[in-house]
Formats: C-alpha cells, sequence, structure tokens
C-alpha cells in the first residue's frame, strides 16, 4: 500500500488549498481514509475522516478545529482523497498526511491508522 500527499505550499492566513492523497495497492473504495497533520514540536492529531462510501455509517467527522472551514472527499475512481481547507490560520501550519489501516476497514470508528503517506508541508504566514 502507498499513499502520496501533494498541493501543500504557502499562503497567507485567509487564503485556501487542497490537498491530495492518491493511494495505490489497495481497493480504496472499501477503505476508510483520512487526514492528520502534526505541527513543529506537537503530536499528530486528526484532522477529518471519511468512510467508504458503501459502508454502514458513511460518516465524515471534522476535528472541532477545522470544521466548518476544511472539506473531507473522495474520488474513488480516481483512487484520491481530498481536503479542501479554506479560510487557514498560522495555527494550522503542519506536515498533513493521509493515513488508512493496514486491513480492510470501512468504517471511521473502528480503523487504525497504520499506514501513512510522506506528508506535504502546509505553511500560513499572518
Amino acid at each position: 500500500v502507498q499513499l502520496v500527499e501533494s498541493g501543500g505550499g504557502l499562503v497567507q492566513a485567509g487564503g485556501s488549498l487542497k490537498l491530495s492523497c492518491v493511494a495505490s495497492g489497495l481497493p480504496f473504495g472499501d477503505y476508510a481514509i483520512g487526514w492528520f497533520r502534526q505541527a513543529p514540536g506537537k503530536q499528530h492529531e486528526g484532522v477529518s475522516c471519511i468512510s467508504s462510501l458503501t459502508s454502514a455509517d458513511g460518516k465524515i467527522w471534522y476535528d472541532a478545529s477545522t470544521e466548518g472551514r476544511f472539506t473531507i472527499s473522495r474520488d474513488d475512481a480516481k483512487n484520491t482523497l481530498y481536503l479542501q481547507m479554506n479560510n487557514l490560520k498560522p495555527e494550522d501550519t503542519a506536515v498533513y498526511h493521509c493515513a488508512t489501516d493496514v486491513k480492510m476497514v470501512s468504517e471511521c470508528d473502528l480503523v487504525e491508522f497504520a499506514t501513512w503517506g510522506q506528508g506535504t508541508q502546509v505553511t500560513v504566514s499572518s
């Protein structure tokens, strides 16, 4: 399984970025998958998760700090996960990773995020 993120960059506060995560080596549409971030000197924190579109719960979850500003989506035909980030703030500065389970788990509430991409840097200037 391989996850490759892209789309990071430097943006001013209030700006927008759209991150992408292309997955290979797994039946992407059957997996719950999420976004995490790690700011300098801090631990990883969950940003958002989206269940498989065929799952029983069809859940989308956001951390409270990003809800209303970030939108997660997936295009299963392209094996790609997205994160649209609007109204960015300096505190959103971090390396953003996509992650999923090593086994097929379709629901966000059940997934163990053991497979990670290398990350993409997002820097928001004030």
